[in-house]
Formats: structure tokens, C-alpha cells, sequence
């Protein structure tokens, strides 16, 4: 069996499962209070979410939803979404994304868990600007900010 390999990313905690299949999988821990990856959407991926522990609130499309443990949400491509543990407790859920590839983003962005300080890395300012700047190369196009008026 192949070494799991963990990163922080984005200020989750992100374990990598290997596949033999065409596509990947996650087990992600959320600490409490922690937001998750800025708003987005994917034109090729399709992504699952299966909530393992404790709950997470997704914003899908415009609609919040909060999932317990034992729930999922199945996102298609083109889907507008992101995630936010607003509980006072972690979140662990198993991600899955099809076809294969995505775990290049988490291999670029991500801080080895085994680093000092590497869930604060993981969060540095340059960190997010490097991901707004090349998030296309990942399937991700970020959502853009409401203009104030």
C-alpha cells in the first residue's frame, strides 16, 4: 500500500487516497470555523461530497444546504460552489472528483503536514493569490465578487 500522503490546503487538512479508477479521492478534515475554498465552479469536474463527521454548510448555486454525517451532495460541472464549517466542531468528509487530475491542485497549493506552521502556511496571503491567479489551470474558475454600487 502506497504512503497517504497530507498537505493543509487552503486551511483543510487534505489526505490524498490513490485510485486505480478515473477519478480522485480525499478525506478532508475542516477545523471549526474554517472556510472553505473561495467560490467556484468546474467545467469538467464533477465533484462529491460525502460528510463523515460533524456538518458543513455548502453554498450551491446560490442556496445554502448544511449536511450532517451520512449525507451527500453530488456537484455537476458548471455548478457554482464552496463550503464553510460554521460549527464549533470539525468537519471530516471524503471528496471525490471525476475524471482524474485534481490532485495536482492540492499537491501545488498544499503545506506536507509535517511542516512547522503548516496550517498557517497554507493560508499566507501569497498562497491565495497564487491560487486566484492560476486556479484555471485547475478546472476552477473563481467566482468574481458582486460590484458595490
Amino acid at each position: 500500500m502506497k504512503k497517504l500522503q497530507t498537505f493543509w490546503v487552503l486551511g483543510q487538512e487534505v489526505t490524498l487516497h490513490p485510485t486505480t479508477g478515473d477519478y480522485d479521492l480525499t478525506v478532508i478534515k475542516t477545523p471549526a470555523g474554517t472556510q472553505g475554498p473561495p467560490p467556484h465552479i468546474h467545467k469538467e469536474y464533477k465533484e462529491t461530497f460525502l460528510i463523515m463527521e460533524g456538518e458543513m454548510e455548502f453554498f450551491v448555486n446560490g442556496t445554502l444546504q448544511t449536511l450532517k454525517a451520512g449525507e451527500s451532495l453530488d456537484v455537476p460541472p458548471g455548478t457554482l460552489h464552496t463550503f464553510n464549517n460554521k460549527s464549533n466542531l470539525p468537519c471530516k468528509f471524503v471528496s471525490i472528483h471525476s475524471p482524474k487530475g485534481f490532485l495536482s491542485f492540492f499537491e501545488k497549493f498544499g503545506v506536507d503536514i509535517t511542516e512547522p506552521n503548516a496550517l498557517e502556511k497554507s493560508v499566507h496571503p501569497d498562497i491565495i493569490h497564487q491560487v486566484l491567479a492560476t486556479a484555471h489551470q485547475f478546472d476552477m474558475e473563481i467566482a468574481k465578487a458582486p460590484q458595490q454600487s
